[in-house]
């Protein structure tokens, strides 16, 4: 009788697609899972399609149509284990900068016939629609937290993904702390660890593209920008990224400059 290998899914909703790019990025590791078993749904890799049920579905990506919130729960409803990887998918990406302005603008500026565009007036993370097992923050994500995610629900364990800040990363590469060193601003004191702190390594600071870690310290962070002479708007800014609607980072924003200042 033959062994059946687990069915694994990869979605695509609102994105630049660079998350399924990682993955097809991580190549012989990849080839070592893939004989393991049966990818049923992978655009970016093969048209073939192996209808469901999924034992696991990655899906990258936010919601920003009608069409997404029905398809979403298809997904849901077809999945045993339903990972969402990188910002747009945890967090709503940076397309939800429309949340917080007139998404018909948008619409205006951007489609030569706006009124043929279906679309939301919010980009939101898979979380706000449909149950999610796990988030994998990343823009892009780790090839390396990719790999231990897969494998870990195809082994029935539960991920091992560390929820520190980047600074750790920092102490590991032996990195001399910007922000204190130089005073260059850096949010990596609550930023979640992943990027193997790629831009302190080069003397910039980080810019949070893994979104807030388990538990950030807004204020403080707030606290020391203003220290180095940031003022108020860059603050709101640099929150205001890859990461938006993350809550940390949302309230990071709200609290550096008042309702009627905000751009």
């Amino acid at each position: 009788m033959p062994v059946h290998k687990p069915r694994v899914a990869v979605w695509k909703f609102a994105s630049c697609d660079g998350c399924q790019l990682t993955m097809l990025d991580c190549e012989d590791a990849l080839l070592a899972i893939a004989d393991k078993v049966e990818i049923a749904n992978f655009r970016e890799a093969s048209s073939a399609v192996v209808e469901g049920p999924y034992d696991l579905s990655l899906v990258e990506g936010s919601v920003t149509t009608p069409e997404d919130v029905r398809r979403v729960k298809e997904v849901r409803a077809e999945s045993r284990v339903l990972v969402t990887i990188g910002a747009c998918a945890t967090a709503g990406g940076i397309q939800a900068l429309r949340n917080f302005a007139d998404v018909d603008e948008y619409r205006r500026l951007v489609y030569a016939q706006p009124q043929y565009i279906e679309t939301l007036a919010t980009s939101t993370p898979i979380a706000d629609h449909v149950p999610v097992d796990f988030e994998l923050r990343g823009c892009p994500i780790s090839k390396a937290q990719l790999l231990e995610v897969i494998s870990a629900y195809l082994t029935n364990r539960a991920p091992n993904v560390p929820n520190e800040s980047v600074c750790i990363e920092c102490k590991r590469r032996g990195n001399v702390c910007v922000l204190v060193a130089h005073g260059t601003p850096c949010l990596g004191p609550v930023t979640q660890a992943g990027c193997g702190a790629i831009c302190p390594a080069f003397h910039r600071g980080c810019y949070g593209c893994f979104g807030p870690q388990g538990s950030p310290n807004v204020p403080s962070m707030l606290k020391e920008l203003g220290e180095l002479g940031m003022a108020p708007l860059p603050m709101y800014r640099v929150f205001r990224t890859f990461n938006a609607m993350a809550p940390a980072f949302r309230s990071a924003a709200d609290s550096a400059v008042s309702e009627e200042d905000a751009p």
